[in-house]
Parts: C-alpha cells; sequence; structure tokens
C-alpha cells in the first residue's frame, strides 16, 4: 500500500471512531477518536486523537482495523 492508498482508505475518520494499525515489527497502535490530518508539505500520513499525532508508514503497514 502506498502512501496515496493509504490517505484514501483513512479519509473516512472523522474523530468518532477509533483506528488499530497493526505494524511489521512493533505491537498494535490504537488510536482512539482517530481523524486524519491533511496533507501537508512533507506528505506524510499523519493521524490523530485530538491531543497526539501519529505518523503512519504505509511501507511497514500490516494491517488497519477502523470501527
Amino acid at each position: 500500500m502506498n502512501t496515496d492508498q493509504l490517505r484514501q482508505v483513512l479519509s473516512e475518520l472523522d474523530g468518532k471512531r477509533a483506528a488499530a494499525f497493526q505494524f511489521t515489527s512493533a505491537p498494535e497502535c490504537v488510536v482512539p477518536n482517530a481523524m486524519l490530518l491533511p496533507d501537508e508539505a512533507d506528505h506524510m500520513v499523519k493521524v490523530t486523537d485530538g491531543q497526539h499525532v501519529f505518523i503512519i508508514d504505509a511501507e511497514k503497514l500490516v494491517w488497519i482495523r477502523i470501527g
């Protein structure tokens, strides 16, 4: 999955649902009340819970659970 595909998948995050991310060599990362941040000059995929910003590496992502 590339960053454009990931951004499209995460575009439905509106702060009302949690998102869980599983990476190739890290424990599951759960973001409550997840919202996708708009694309910035660095073109990194960023998700926030309103308190923290999580940078998502599309190349190391194994799966995503939204719910």
